[in-house]
C-alpha cells in the first residue's frame, strides 16, 4: 500500500496509512522540505515518534534552607537558531539528583538533525502549587544547560546520553569561577504503539446496486476523529469492479496512526465513479476493538445510511461488513536494528570530469571560497554526512573521485580521495572535506562521467562487511548525466541485494532529466536502494 492518501478520479488503487504524516511535535520547515522532496520520489521519510526521559544528578544548591527544587525545559533549535519549547517536566521538591516522571514527546526524523537544547531551574517556593507550564523562567534560578542532537542520544548504547549541565551563554553570572552544574541523564524509547501494526480484511455481502448496465464498484474508506470532531482519511481499499459481495486486499494500520484501539472509527462503503463523484453505499462507526469483536464472533455489522442529524434517524441497510482476518504483529523500526548494533558506513564519490570548470576560477563548481564559503559538493558532503556520521562509530569513511587525472598517472574513474595508494578511508566528515580540497591541487580534471567502476568498488566493499552488521550509503555527486549509462544500470542491479544505497546528487545547471527517467528502470529494486536527488 502506498504511504499517503489520495483520492483524485481515476485512482482504484489501495492507499493505507502506515508511515504517513503522523504527527507534528517538534516538526519544522527543514523537515518538511524533506518530506515533501521524498514523497515527489514515491518514498517516506524514516519518523519515529519517541519518549524522552529526563534525570539530573549534583546539581546546584540555590537554596539557604533547603534543597533546590528543580524542573527541567525541553527546546528544538530552529534552523535560524530561535528556540521552540516542547515542554517541560515536574518540580521535584528539595532533590539535587531528580529523576522526572513527565515525559516528553518528540519526533525523530532520520533525515535531519535535531538539535535539542535542555535547561534545569530552581523554581521558587512560592510557585510550587502552580502548574510547571504555567511558570515564568526568568523567576526561576538557572541551574545550568546542555544540548545534543537527537541522532545522538538514539545511536548510543541503551539510547541513553550524559551530558554536563553548563552555564548557558544567556545566563552568564558575575563570578566567572561558579562550581560545576552538575549532569542531566537523558533516554529516549519508541512508544509501543508506533511499532504495533495491525492488518485487517474486510468482506461486505449484499451491498446496494446503484449502476445500470452492470453492478456497483465499492470500495472502503476509513477515517479517525480529530479534535474539531471533524474526520480525516487513514486508508482506503482497492476498487472491486462489478461486485456487490466484495472481498478486499488486506489493509495494515498502526495503532498509533489511529490513536487507540479504542478510538471511534468511521468506515464508509462508497461505489467508485470515474468523475471523483464517488457514491455512498453505506457508513458505520467502529474501533479497532469493535472490529476485532467482528473478527472472534464471526458475525457482520449492517451498515446505514446517515438521514438527519441523529443517529435515530439513520436508515439501517441490508449490506453488511464482515472482518475475515484481523491480527496484530510488532513491526521492528530502523532504530531496532540501530539499538541492537547495526551501523550505518557512509561513503562518497566526487565528479572530477573537465566540465566542473578550472577550480581557480570563481566560476568552477569546485571553487574554493577564500571566504569559507561551502561551493555545491561541499555543501552536498557536508549535508548528508552530518547526518550519517553519529550511525558510524568509526566515523572512518571511504572518499573517492572520478573522471580526474591524478599526478603522473593515466584518467581514472575510482582513485582514492586522500592520495593514498592502498586505503580510501578517511577520519569524519572534517577528512573527507580536507582530502577534497587537496585533491583540488593534485588531480588534474578529465573525463568522460563513469559511475561503473565507483558503485562496483562500493559494491565489494559492501559483500566484504555484509555479515558485520554494516549498512552501507554511497553519496555520488556529479555536475553531468553519465555517459556509462547500462554500465551504471548493470552495478547497481548486481548490487541490489547488498547492504548498500545509492544516492546520487546533481549540482550546476546540466539537464539531469535524462537521468531522472532512467532512475525508473529499477522497477525491482526497492526504491530506497537508489534515490536520484
Amino acid at each position: 500500500m502506498g504511504c499517503c492518501f489520495s483520492d483524485i478520479a481515476g485512482g482504484q488503487q489501495a492507499v493505507g496509512s502506515v508511515n504517513a504524516d503522523k504527527y507534528t511535535v517538534g516538526a519544522n520547515e527543514a523537515y518538511t522540505a524533506v518530506q515533501n522532496f521524498l514523497k515527489s520520489r514515491g518514498v517516506e521519510g524514516l519518523s519515529y515518534l519517541m519518549e524522552l526521559s529526563l534525570s539530573a544528578s549534583n546539581l546546584r544548591d540555590r537554596d539557604i534552607l533547603s534543597k533546590s527544587d528543580p524542573m527541567a525545559v525541553v527546546y528544538t533549535k530552529k534552523p535560524d537558531g530561535s528556540l521552540e519549547e516542547l515542554g517541560r517536566t515536574e518540580v521535584i521538591l528539595n532533590s539535587l539528583d531528580p529523576l522526572w516522571i513527565t515525559k516528553q514527546r518528540v519526533i525523530y526524523y532520520f533525515e535531519i538533525l535535531q538539535p535539542l537544547l535542555f535547561r534545569v531551574y530552581d523554581v521558587d517556593s512560592k510557585f510550587h502549587n502552580a502548574p510547571a507550564k504555567m511558570l515564568r523562567l526568568d523567576e526561576q534560578q538557572f541551574l545550568g544547560e546542555a544540548e545534543c542532537f537527537l541522532s545522538e542520544i538514539v545511536t548510543k548504547r541503551g539510547r541513553i546520553l550524559t551530558l554536563p549541565l553548563r552555564q548557558g551563554t544567556e545566563h552568564k553570572g558575575p563570578s566567572p569561577r561558579l562550581p560545576k552544574f552538575g549532569e542531566i541523564t537523558l533516554q529516549v524509547e519508541e512508544t509501543i504503539d508506533s511499532k504495533t501494526m495491525v492488518e485487517m480484511v474486510f468482506h461486505c455481502v449484499d451491498l446496494p446496486n446503484k449502476d445500470l448496465f452492470s453492478k456497483s464498484d465499492p470500495f472502503l474508506k476509513i477515517f479517525r476523529p480529530v479534535e474539531n470532531g471533524r474526520f480525516v482519511p487513514v486508508c482506503k481499499t482497492e476498487v472491486k469492479m462489478n461486485d456487490l459481495n466484495p472481498l478486499w486486499k488486506p489493509l495494515t494500520l498502526s495503532i498509533q496512526q489511529i490513536g487507540s484501539k479504542d478510538n471511534p472509527l468511521m468506515i464508509d462503503c462508497y461505489n467508485f465513479n470515474n468523475s471523483g463523484n464517488h457514491e455512498l453505499l453505506g457508513r458505520m462507526q467502529k474501533s479497532l476493538g469493535d472490529l476485532e469483536k467482528l473478527y472472534i464472533s464471526r458475525t457482520g455489522e449492517n451498515f446505514y445510511l446517515p438521514t438527519g442529524s441523529s443517529n435515530h434517524h439513520n436508515k439501517i441497510l441490508k449490506g453488511q461488513l464482515f472482518v475475515e482476518k484481523f491480527s496484530t504483529s510488532t513491526k521492528h523500526s530502523f532504530l531496532d536494528y540501530i539499538a541492537n548494533g547495526y551501523e550505518l558506513n557512509f561513503m562518497v564519490a566526487i565528479d572530477f570530469t573537465a566540465s566542473n570548470g578550472n577550480p581557480r576560477l570563481p566560476d568552477s563548481l569546485h571553487y574554493l571560497d577564500p571566504s569559507g564559503r561551502l561551493n555545491a559538493y561541499q555543501r552536498a558532503i557536508w549535508s548528508v554526512g552530518e547526518v550519517l556520521e553519529f550511525y558510524d562509530t568509526d566515523k572512518r569513511f571511504p572518499a573517492w573521485g572520478f573522471g580526474g587525472r591524478p599526478i603522473d598517472g593515466p584518467v581514472s574513474h575510482c582513485f582514492n580521495l586522500n592520495g593514498s595508494g592502498s586505503y580510501a578511508e578517511v577520519e569524519g566528515i572534517s577528512g573527507i572535506m580536507s582530502a577534497y580540497a587537496s585533491a583540488l591541487r593534485n588531480v588534474s580534471l578529465a573525463g568522460p562521467t563513469l559511475f561503473g567502476q565507483v558503485i562496483n568498488h562500493a559494491a565489494q566493499i559492501a559483500d566484504i562487511n555484509a555479515a558485520r552488521r554494516k549498512y552501507y550509503i554511497l553519496l555520488i555527486i556529479t555536475d553531468g548525466v553519465i555517459t556509462d549509462l547500462q554500465e551504471t544500470k548493470d552495478a547497481i542491479i548486481r548490487a541490489s541485494d547488498l547492504p548498500l544505497s545509492i544516492l546520487i546528487v546533481g549540482v550546476g545547471g546540466a539537464d539531469f532529466k535524462e537521468m531522472e527517467v532512467n532512475s525508473h528502470d529499477f522497477h525491482s529494486i526497492t526504491i530506497r536502494k537508489f534515490i536520484l536527488l
